[in-house]
């Protein structure tokens, strides 16, 4: 299959790696790449890792109508209040026949249900497995091995800055000096408000409601609330009565419809969601046939998130 990627960063190179090795087994060929910064590139034989990028295309759908590809990878930067412009990149490519992958939060926090029925209606596929726990399987695992199954709620520990941030308070450092360790470990962001204030821990919140529980909800519509109003004397206090302090988000389905929340809760230490350490993350299911299950990530980085890319380019392939 022909692929072309919008948003040439460190996870799209990343995911050109890994298909280099793997040609063998999956002969999918990069044959354009386009960037705000460097430009875009075309090469219907495909494109090396590094590729030459040349003039950038006058707009996406300009880019996406010359790259002949069968398929968009959306690896733009997030917008969690819009989905913009990734949701119109989507879009377009639709209008074109292109099945859709993407590791931006964003579209499936903001639109599922409409780029879902959208890529329905067309015959096209349209995947997203990285957008929550970089490459762990969590949307495929449901859609390819829980047939049946209704997931009710769930919860979970996504936001490695967060956790970051709060480890080193317990050790009695600032916030300052905890987002100051994040960025050396490179998880925080220059900005890393995002996380603090919850927003990234609700679009992923969203994001999870959206498909696995039809929430058809927005990141504004989650009840939330960050981590900056803790001070490490609040830490310090849980942890002499056996408790921890993390960023959980949460659904629940009741009679009024999903309910969503990120919070910062004060948790047993024995509790499983207070079992993930550093940047590795925790999700667990409620569901009605399997009861309650759960998936981790230890210590993720760039090669799993391009891995859950990949894994859904397999399985929009295997589709076919």
């Amino acid at each position: 299959m022909r692929v072309a990627i919008l948003g040439y960063g460190n996870v799209a190179r990343a995911f050109a790696r890994l298909l280099e090795m793997q040609r063998r087994a999956y002969p999918f060929l990069i044959v354009a790449a386009h960037t705000l910064r460097h430009g875009t590139a075309y090469d219907i034989h495909g494109l090396p890792v590094e590729p030459q990028f040349g003039p950038p295309a006058a707009s996406a759908e300009e880019f996406l109508r010359r790259s002949q590809a069968e398929v968009l990878v959306e690896l733009t930067t997030l917008n969690p209040e819009t989905g913009q412009p990734a949701l119109d990149h989507i879009r377009a490519a639709f209008s074109l026949g292109m099945h859709v992958i993407t590791a931006n939060k964003g579209p499936v926090a903001c639109a599922y249900a409409e780029l879902r029925e959208e890529a329905r209606r067309r015959g096209l596929e349209f995947r997203h497995e990285a957008v929550t726990m970089d490459g762990t399987p969590v949307y495929n695992l449901v859609r390819n091995n829980l047939p049946g199954v209704q997931v009710t709620g769930f919860a979970g520990v996504f936001n490695s800055t967060t956790k970051v941030i709060l480890e080193a308070m317990g050790r009695g450092l600032s916030l300052e000096e905890g987002i100051a360790e994040a960025r050396r470990l490179g998880v925080a962001e220059a900005d890393p408000w995002f996380d603090i204030e919850g927003w990234d821990s609700a679009c992923k919140t969203a994001a999870l409601a959206n498909v696995l529980m039809d929430a058809r909800i927005t990141p504004q519509q989650v009840d939330r609330k960050g981590i900056g109003r803790l001070t490490p004397e609040k830490l310090a206090e849980a942890a002499a009565h056996g408790k921890t302090i993390l960023l959980v988000g949460r659904a629940r389905r009741g009679a009024g419809g999903v309910k969503l929340r990120v919070r910062a809760e004060v948790l047993d230490k024995g509790d499983i969601l207070a079992s993930v350490s550093g940047t590795s993350n925790l999700l667990l299911l409620e569901t009605d046939l399997m009861g309650r299950l759960g998936v981790f990530a230890l210590n993720p980085g760039l090669e799993q998130t391009a891995y859950g890319v990949f894994s859904d380019l397999v399985d929009i392939a295997r589709s076919l």
